[in-house]
């Protein structure tokens, strides 16, 4: 049944919109590539829901790689502070003048950002001693406050005649622009080479969840793999940030799901995960086009009003198990 998800939100997603289409529409389109409704959907639509779905299926994997590594259900990259940093580089390279191609900036310096808050958010909140979810989630909200903070500071400082500062502050506040074929498909390959990376960390998160000792007496290098986790979270929220700006609570509402059905088992927890995710970014991207047309609700904000009281959900049932 999670299979069939990610067409039906691909569906979803070609039909709404600021001119919402009908399923009889749609056929058309289908039936006749060469009527000018079909530009619509084939040039402008169709590349904007497969790139909400690749954001979503990247936020998701990075969602369940940092719950696993942390051992903690309400680990997320919006809420742990990667999303917030790998923005605050990406934005640095949007309005900084570096000796470097953006092209290249961009994406580096996401990565750069998403790698250092993580670490900073896990330092802060070891401090408060071992396996603290209390700890985590306020470090990750302080990092992120002061990320957001300092990349508001940068629009307003930076932002002149050639830098739309509504173009960059609707890409922070989490929005898919409509990408070429060619870097849709960029997107589709890095996607599908982060899903390869996070599989590849299965086993170990799998032997990390029954506890460090436990871990190592199967031959597992704990310090290192750790490290090793957190650098493919960072560079799987790099990416989606890169193209999606930033959007919350993905990362935490697609993994829940996905082990409600399969389990804890990271080898076919994944594949699930990225399956929701998708269809969870390509709905609510869809909604975000529809709701007020011909203006445009930001993605992050669409996913944080279904979120935050899943957030709330998962943080009063594990009050109540603790």
């Amino acid at each position: 049944m999670t299979w069939l998800l990610p067409p039906l939100g691909l569906l979803a997603g070609l039909l709404l919109g600021a001119e919402t289409l009908s399923p009889a529409e749609a056929w058309s389109v289908l039936r006749d590539p060469g009527q000018p409704l079909a530009q619509l959907i084939w040039q402008w639509r169709m590349p904007r829901v497969l790139a909400a779905g690749c954001v979503g299926a990247l936020l998701a994997l990075g969602g369940v790689v940092f719950q696993g590594v942390f051992r903690n259900p309400l680990a997320e990259p919006y809420l742990l502070g990667s999303a917030g940093g790998a923005a605050m580089g990406a934005t640095v390279a949007l309005l900084v003048a570096l000796p470097v191609p953006s092209s290249l900036a961009l994406p580096a310096l996401a990565f750069a950002g998403a790698w250092g808050a993580t670490w900073l958010v896990l330092a802060l909140a070891r401090l408060a001693g071992p396996a603290s979810i209390a700890a985590l989630l306020l470090a990750g909200v302080a990092v992120a406050a002061v990320l957001g903070a300092m990349r508001s500071f940068l629009m307003l400082a930076l932002s002149d005649e050639t830098v739309s500062l509504q173009a960059v502050l609707s890409w922070a506040l989490g929005g898919v622009q409509t990408p070429a074929w060619p870097q849709l498909a960029l997107l589709a390959g890095l996607t599908g080479a982060a899903l390869l990376l996070c599989l590849a960390l299965a086993r170990g998160l799998d032997l990390l969840g029954l506890g460090e000792a436990v871990a190592e007496s199967f031959g597992l290098q704990v310090r290192r793999f750790v490290a090793l986790a957190v650098l493919a979270g960072a560079f799987v929220v790099a990416v989606s940030v890169v193209w999606g700006g930033l959007v919350g609570f993905v990362g935490l509402m697609a993994p829940h799901l996905a082990r409600w059905q399969v389990g804890a088992l990271h080898a076919p927890l994944m594949p699930r995960a990225a399956a929701i995710g998708a269809t969870l970014a390509m709905l609510c991207d869809g909604a975000a086009r529809a709701v007020l047309p011909p203006a445009e609700i930001p993605l992050g904000l669409v996913t944080a009003l279904i979120g935050a009281p899943f957030f709330l959900l998962i943080l009063a049932r594990e009050a109540r198990r603790r």
